[in-house]
């Protein structure tokens, strides 16, 4: 110990440099070649102390890529396929798994276990990061559908417990209007939760009927937040905002069993495969539906998933093992599984609570890149202020962090602080990416604050744009587009109208793809290259990405910059002006004259000019 004691700073630090520099040279060469060693199937059942270590961390970094929960196989090795794993075996490896558990303060949940050859069986385990007070992971789901296939009945008792009665008990809880209540019919984007604990079992516990939102996202390590949506053609606009602005991870399409695929069913399902949001169906009402027609409708529903314009792999979901492989395959392999449930009897709930408790995150982790926030929404509340409500689309946001907010009218980001967080109604002090949180603002007007607008670090320098070229596909239009056409164009969580400046092809019509250049009506939009764009004005839809953004400096800066320099210049040349009239003149009579003395400076000269070629 002592020849460490004696050594110079800067050796020590020389040889702390190289330790780390070899152990990130062993990582990164590692990284394939170590986890090779406990690919095999019996990785788990006893462990060297180095193996142990290996499986640790790799458990670990799964656990951190599906953001606090992953899906760990027993009894297949990555090379050599399935081979299953007698009792001994498995009782042993599942002991190492719960002790990994423990150590990164998880639990372990049994999914599913499934038999191979000669009497050995592979098993399936969840392992789930426990309920921090402070964080819990979101997974955010819209729900769409037709009017009257039962969203709003179906959040009722997910989010409360209760079974309907139906007669329309269960949703008197989630609607937010008066004439909601009244008619039955969601007009605004709702928000409701379902909470998880690690073990995978049901948080929500209404206390007298309602639901504490604290309460229950304390306890979870997982909330599901259902973004409830308008199904009446009227609304439309509505769904869409929900659909782009609120940034879904997945999409919950309701169909009514006994009025089967009808009305705005096929536009929500488009609307959702234009975003590219994976979508799961649930089929409500099956318990006052006559069994042909269940039939009828599961037959179109199936023929409407496989069609070239869907190219999904519908599965009926009938046991708990269904619920498992649909969960863990849902986003690589164009799976859609579908569910029959009953609001009244409470038929198959069960799968369907247990198949968003195994969905996991789509965002990828970006913690730790520049913060990006979209606004949503805005309030104003009395005693706190203004708050404004939305997704983090990237990196971390933290209490007291200074962002910038914009674009503004002009296309100015004004930089504002971050008074206190919330997420879900609970006061946080960082929110990362991925999630949904609402910031108390200082010194700002609602009034100043519109929808889609953001809020970005400064290291992002944004820059706002008025125009923005779009590759679009023409789901529908009745007659031709040209150029000159206006409609709302919805772009994350902006919703401006554009107008088509030029076109790749002369017109376009139902069907037709095209590279579009759009340019804003009213004001400039904080847009990337890569968003998706939804298209829309009556009944005409196209959909498409963003492919360049064309940059918009604001005028006004250019103008105040040439003022300021004009200014300058003109202090400095009155400042000299005076130090000569000073030096020239101290008594306080003259320096009245100093107005005017320029000019008869000036003037001197000239006439001296003009009166040399008559000397001359």
């Amino acid at each position: 110990m002592a020849h460490i004691l004696e050594q110079t700073p800067s050796s020590s630090t020389g040889a702390a440099n190289l330790f780390a520099a070899a152990a990130a040279m062993e990582d990164s060469n590692g990284d394939q070649a170590d986890y090779s060693s406990i690919n095999r199937a019996t990785a788990l059942v006893s462990p060297t102390e180095q193996e142990y270590e290996l499986i640790t961390s790799k458990v670990r970094d799964l656990m951190e890529e599906g953001r606090g929960e992953t899906i760990i196989e027993l009894g297949t090795g990555e090379d050599t396929g399935e081979v299953g794993l007698t009792d001994e075996e498995l009782a042993a490896s599942v002991a190492t798994l719960q002790s990994i558990a423990d150590i990164l303060e998880s639990d372990c949940n049994l999914l599913r276990s499934k038999p191979c050859d000669a009497g050995k069986k592979s098993v399936q385990y969840l392992v789930r990061r426990r309920a921090d007070t402070k964080d819990f992971m979101e997974i955010r789901v819209a729900v769409v559908g037709n009017v009257d296939a039962g969203k709003s009945t179906l959040l009722g008792v997910l989010t409360h417990g209760e079974l309907d009665n139906g007669r329309g008990f269960a949703r008197q809880k989630l609607f937010r209007h008066k004439h909601e209540a009244e008619s039955g019919r969601t007009s605004s984007v709702g928000n409701d939760i379902l909470g998880f604990d690690s073990t995978g079992a049901v948080v929500n516990q209404p206390d007298h009927g309602s639901l504490d939102w604290v309460k229950v996202c304390e306890n979870s390590s997982k909330v599901i937040t259902f973004i409830d949506l308008a199904g009446h053609e009227r609304y439309l606009k509505t769904t869409v905002f929900g659909m782009t602005g609120h940034a879904p991870d997945f999409g919950m399409l309701m169909v009514g069993a006994n009025a089967g695929i009808v009305g705005m069913t096929k536009e929500h399902l488009g609307l959702a495969l234009a975003l590219s949001v994976p979508v799961f169906v649930v089929v409500t009402k099956i318990d006052m539906c006559p069994p042909n027609v269940l039939q009828e409708t599961l037959k179109l529903l199936v023929k409407i998933l496989k069609s070239p314009g869907c190219r999904k792999v519908p599965v009926m979901v009938k046991t708990a093992d269904d619920v498992v492989l649909s969960a863990t395959n849902f986003v690589s392999e164009r799976l859609c599984p579908i569910f029959q449930v009953s609001n009244v009897t409470g038929e198959n709930m069960d799968f369907l609570k247990m198949f968003l408790n195994l969905l996991s995150t789509r965002s990828p982790n970006t913690d730790n890149e520049p913060a990006e926030f979209q606004i949503d929404d805005t309030y104003s509340v009395p005693g706190v202020g203004t708050v404004v409500s939305g997704t983090t689309l990237r990196g971390t946001i933290r209490t007291n962090d200074t962002l910038l907010l914009g674009p503004d009218p002009l296309g100015h980001f004004a930089p504002i602080a971050v008074k206190s967080i919330h997420r879900k109604r609970m006061p946080v002090t960082e929110v990362k990416s991925g999630q949904t949180a609402s910031f108390s603002l200082k010194k700002v007007k609602r009034s100043n604050i519109r929808k889609g607008m953001v809020m970005v670090s400064t290291a992002v320098e944004p820059q706002c744009c008025y125009e923005f070229e779009g590759e679009i596909l023409v789901l529908h239009h009745p007659t031709t587009i040209s150029t000159k056409y206006q409609a709302m164009v919805h772009c994350g969580s902006i919703r401006q109208t554009a107008s088509i400046i030029r076109m790749s092809s002369e017109c376009l019509r139902t069907g037709d793809k095209a590279q579009v250049l759009f340019r804003f009506v009213k004001h400039p939009e904080y847009l990337k290259e890569g968003q998706r764009l939804v298209f829309r004005e009556g009944r005409t839809k196209a959909v498409g990405n963003v492919n360049k953004v064309l940059p918009y400096t604001p005028a006004v800066i250019g103008k105040e910059k040439a003022k300021t320099a004009a200014k300058v210049s003109q202090q400095q040349v009155r400042g000299e002006g005076k130090r000569r009239q000073t030096d020239k003149t101290s008594t306080g009579a003259e320096a009245s004259l100093l107005a005017p003395a320029p000019a008869t400076s000036q003037a001197a000269p000239q006439a001296s000019s003009l009166q040399q070629p008559t000397l001359a």
